[in-house]
């Protein structure tokens, strides 16, 4: 019977829990609120992982672009693609939530909220300083975000530029980053329960508009996917890259149908790589190397939806946002995004970040987890598909290009 279950595709689990959960609430109304503990326990599994997670995937990832002095013309390329590219999914997430208001009209008063993290009103040179952390471990234990985020950078810098002697902390990383994508891929098995917890719990005590509040976000989710993939990858490819927008989707069918099956990067990548080089023409070396290092740190569906799901629960919960709260959204969605595991539910793991630090309550987290699967498969297909965009205009503009093997790649 437990052999049976595990043979199941999470995602089928998911989506099976997602419908029981939905109509045991239906029928069971508020009193299914008894079995919403054991969606807290999955979201407290979730919040477990945040800080060693992001810990040892952003020094990992730092430390895997190599020697700093040889990025050169490709690395710095794709740097700048991955950042302008993350600023802008980030920009339409919240653009998306803010005119189309998807958590506009919930009534709340039925849950009872612990102690919502409030933004302290800081300066701009308040802000600056507090980017810079006085004691590492301090900044871990509070979960503070940028803080953390610059610490991990800065670890990933000194082991690049340690060079041979800081090979063995590297590898130490290397092998953090994968243990705790092992580790998360446990707590995912949490998911069917949790989901089907947390979702009768959302039907029966709050209702069809919280249902209908949900399926918006769902839409704005791939609405948003969509225009990254065929708007601002389509214009990367016809006016940086200055290829056929229709070849290079045919040259990368098959990378975006495993993504969308998997819902992770990581499990995608050879098929990325292969679509690469074999129907895009890019060369080994630098497909191997933006590619890789794109399934680590260029997560623009993610990006875009973690801009998205902060104002989608700041407006279920009533939390009034500043501008200045919206460009602190787009740094730590965006670097959240980097942080985030290639792997299936990576992406609910990053929320606990970015809401605290602008006073959204974790129990959005509950909220959307229901239905965060059927996002979070959208959500990779975008970030492959960005992938394989940077990794063809860089090589356009390095000269790493078959343009014969490209038009050859039509007729396989």
């Amino acid at each position: 019977m437990l052999k049976t279950w595990f043979e199941i595709p999470l995602w089928q689990r998911v989506i099976t829990a997602l419908i029981l959960g939905v109509l045991t609430g239906w029928a069971w109304g508020p009193e299914a609120e008894s079995i919403k503990w054991i969606g807290d326990f999955f979201i407290k599994s979730i919040k477990m992982l945040v800080v060693p997670l992001i810990f040892f995937s952003l020094v990992s990832g730092v430390a895997a672009i190599g020697d700093l002095r040889k990025l050169g013309a490709v690395g710095g390329r794709a740097m700048l693609l991955f950042v302008v590219t993350g600023q802008i999914a980030v920009w339409l997430g919240l653009a998306l939530g803010t005119f189309v208001q998807p958590g506009a009209g919930v009534d709340t008063s039925a849950i009872q909220m612990g102690a919502t993290p409030e933004p302290n009103p800081t300066t701009a040179v308040d802000m600056i300083l507090s980017i810079v952390p006085e004691s590492p471990v301090q900044v871990m234990a509070d979960v503070a975000v940028l803080p953390l985020i610059v610490f991990s950078m800065l670890v990933g810098i000194g082991i690049l530029m340690a060079k041979e002697e800081g090979e063995p902390v590297q590898k130490v990383f290397d092998s953090g980053a994968i243990i705790m994508q092992k580790v998360t891929m446990i707590v995912m098995e949490l998911t069917p329960f949790g989901v089907f917890a947390l979702m009768a719990w959302v039907a029966g005590t709050l209702g069809i508009d919280a249902l209908i509040a949900l399926s918006k976000l769902v839409a704005l989710n791939y609405a948003g996917c969509l225009l990254i993939i065929f708007v601002m990858y389509s214009a990367m490819i016809k006016f940086l890259a200055r290829l056929p927008v229709r070849d290079f989707f045919r040259g990368i069918i098959d990378a975006m149908a495993v993504s969308y099956s998997t819902a992770s990067s990581n499990a995608t990548l050879p098929v990325t790589l292969r679509c690469a080089e074999r129907n895009l023409g890019v060369s080994n070396s630098v497909a191997s190397f933006v590619i890789s290092l794109g399934a680590t740190i260029n997560m623009n569906g993610t990006a875009m939806y973690l801009g998205l799901a902060t104002l989608f629960g700041a407006q279920i919960f009533g939390v009034d946002l500043s501008l200045g709260q919206y460009f602190l959204i787009s740094i730590l969605a965006t670097l959240g995004a980097v942080g985030a595991a290639g792997i299936p539910g990576a992406g609910l793991i990053m929320m606990a970040l970015v809401f605290g630090a602008v006073g959204v309550p974790l129990e959005t987290i509950a909220f959307v987890a229901g239905v965060d699967r059927i996002m979070d498969m959208m959500r990779t297909t975008t970030n492959v598909s960005g992938d394989a965009a940077v990794a063809t205009t860089v090589a356009v503009m390095t000269g790493e290009i078959d343009r014969e093997e490209m038009i050859s790649a039509d007729d396989v």
